[in-house]
C-alpha cells in the first residue's frame, strides 16, 4: 500500500508527518541529537537494514534536516551533522520522549533518562504555553488559517 502524502496539507502536523513521520526517521534524529554521525554507528544503533539507513539518510538531506559533511577525523569517510532545521526537532523529540515515559512503561520497568549535563537533574516537563506565559490545554487553543511567511514570524502568527 503506497503511503498518503500530506506534502500539500494546510495542517503544520500533517506536513511534519510527511517529512519525519516514519519511526526510523525520527530514531534517526534521536540518534543524531545524542552525536551519532556516522553511518555504521546509525546502523550499529538501530539494528536497520542498510538499505532502509541508506533511504532515510538520504530523504533527511534531501529534507534539509541533515546534511553530509566531510568526517571530523579528516579520513575519507562521510559523516552526518543536524542541520538548524534538524536541531529543532530537539523539542519533538523530548516530548515524546517525556510522553512514552509517562505513558508507555509499566511501574518497575527499565528506561532511559534524559538528564541536563550540568546538574544531572531530568528535564523540567515540556508545557505548552501563553505569549504572556499563561500554561494552555487543548480546550484554550483553535486553529486559524494564516499566510506562512517564515520561521521568524512563527511566534506572531501562531
Amino acid at each position: 500500500m503506497r503511503r498518503k502524502s500530506f506534502e500539500q496539507a494546510n495542517c503544520p502536523v500533517a506536513r511534519s508527518l510527511d517529512a519525519v513521520g516514519d519511526w526510523w526517521s525520527l530514531l534517526i534524529v534521536r540518534d543524531a541529537l545524542s552525536g551519532v554521525r556516522r553511518f555504521g554507528d546509525f546502523q550499529q544503533s538501530l539494528g536497520l537494514a542498510r538499505n532502509i539507513l541508506t533511504q532515510r539518510l538520504r530523504r533527511l538531506v534531501e529534507l534539509g534536516i541533515l546534511e553530509s559533511v566531510p568526517a571530523a577525523d579528516g579520513s575519507a569517510y562521510r559523516e552526518y551533522a543536524l542541520t538548524p532545521k534538524g536541531e529543532g526537532l530537539l523539542t519533538v523529540i523530548i516530548a515524546l520522549r517525556q510522553w512514552g515515559s509517562e505513558s508507555c512503561f509499566s511501574p518497575g520497568e527499565t528506561m532511559e533518562r534524559l538528564v541536563d549535563t550540568k546538574t544531572g537533574k531530568p528535564l523540567a516537563r515540556l508545557e505548552v504555553r501563553s505569549q504572556d506565559g499563561r500554561r494552555l490545554k487543548a480546550a484554550d487553543l483553535r486553529l486559524r488559517d494564516v499566510v506562512a511567511n517564515g520561521a521568524a514570524s512563527l511566534a506572531a502568527d501562531e
